[in-house]
């Protein structure tokens, strides 16, 4: 019998040579990643068997409580990366500014944003959690200090993106610009072995996810675009509703078989402007650049997400993302709204 094993690395490498010029400084910053990745799934595992659970008592500068796995995976990311020598400087959801490298470790050419555990809500009930990524080029000269503006870049720089899924099995998805592909973590040997090469998202698909507890404060565009999705019209067939409160465990469902994720921006009081809940730089941008890869499409209800350009670290996005058709319509559906007068799901 034979056996066509690829491990990630080995992935990695080959990707490699599409670019004759490259020192492999961001094949090992993938790897690292990925090591990092293996060490958080050791303790996910764990949790209930260690004191993992549970909130730390701190809040983060989204003015969210810590949980305790939030925090290790925050540093497990910031010691694996920080100290291989491949970034310049990192971002993450837990921290108020730029992450630098530690003092005494070499800086490399790359840029590193990301969620450590997306999904905190479920981890004391051992549902989808997950871990988002995003990777750019350094921007500042090499005679400057990298910082806010290596940060501070739209989506549509991004050389790689990924996340990291922590459920039934653990599977680590990325893309380079050269396809989107999977890899399941297999525990015999502690690798993450190729299970899903080129993924490709369907034009179309059957799910809709989206959080139906902020429907009171959606605005009318908004609304009727997702009843239409709910119930169907003459030209949209309804689609199942599926949502867990995680947006790598729905956008990962979506990916594979197909559907439309949105999370718009929901008002206080009538008359105030929509806001939006998920970030730019470390969760839409990510998972707009890995969308549009496999053949999906990603907005923020007024165009392309990943045209946006950052003013803040944690700036926070409108998101619609998957399947392209629906993700088009669901555009169109707002501008629409918006020229007639209604007031459309917004970043502004």
């Amino acid at each position: 019998m034979t056996f066509n094993i690829i491990t990630i690395e080995s992935h990695i490498q080959e990707a490699q040579r599409a670019f004759p010029g490259a020192r492999g400084g961001f094949t090992n910053l993938l790897s690292n990643v990925a090591f990092a990745a293996k060490i958080i799934n050791s303790h996910v595992s764990r949790a209930g068997l260690v004191d993992i659970l549970g909130a730390t008592g701190e809040e983060n500068v989204q003015g969210e409580q810590v949980q305790k796995l939030d925090d290790f995976a925050d540093d497990c990311l910031i010691r694996i990366v920080g100290r291989g020598g491949q970034v310049a400087v990192m971002g993450s959801e837990e921290h108020e500014g730029p992450i630098p490298v530690p003092d005494g470790y070499d800086r490399g050419d790359y840029v590193l944003l990301f969620d450590p555990l997306d999904g905190s809500s479920n981890i004391d009930v051992l549902s989808t959690i997950g871990t988002i990524f995003s990777i750019l080029k350094r921007v500042t000269p090499l005679h400057e200090e990298p910082g806010l503006r290596d940060l501070l870049q739209p989506g549509y720089r991004q050389v790689a993106a990924g996340y990291v899924i922590y459920g039934s099995s653990t599977m680590l998805v990325y893309s380079a610009g050269l396809g989107v592909h999977g890899f399941t973590l297999d525990p015999s040997v502690g690798e993450f072995l190729l299970s899903h090469p080129n993924i490709k998202t369907p034009e179309s698909g059957p799910y809709l996810s989206v959080n139906e507890g902020n429907a009171r404060y959606w605005d009318d565009a908004t609304r009727k675009v997702i009843d239409t999705f709910k119930y169907g019209d003459d030209k949209t067939p309804p689609l199942s509703g599926r949502y867990v409160g995680s947006l790598v465990g729905d956008f990962h469902r979506n990916l594979l078989r197909g559907g439309v994720f949105l999370y718009p921006g929901v008002r206080e009081t009538p008359d105030a402007p929509p806001k939006p809940k998920l970030r730019l730089l470390y969760e839409a941008a990510p998972m707009a650049f890995l969308a549009e890869q496999a053949g999906g499409y990603a907005s923020d209800g007024t165009g392309p997400l990943l045209r946006l350009q950052p003013q803040a670290l944690h700036e926070r996005v409108a998101l619609i993302v998957g399947s392209s058709k629906q993700v088009r319509m669901a555009e169109t559906m707002l501008r629409q709204a918006a020229h007639s007068g209604s007031t459309p799901t917004s970043t502004d």
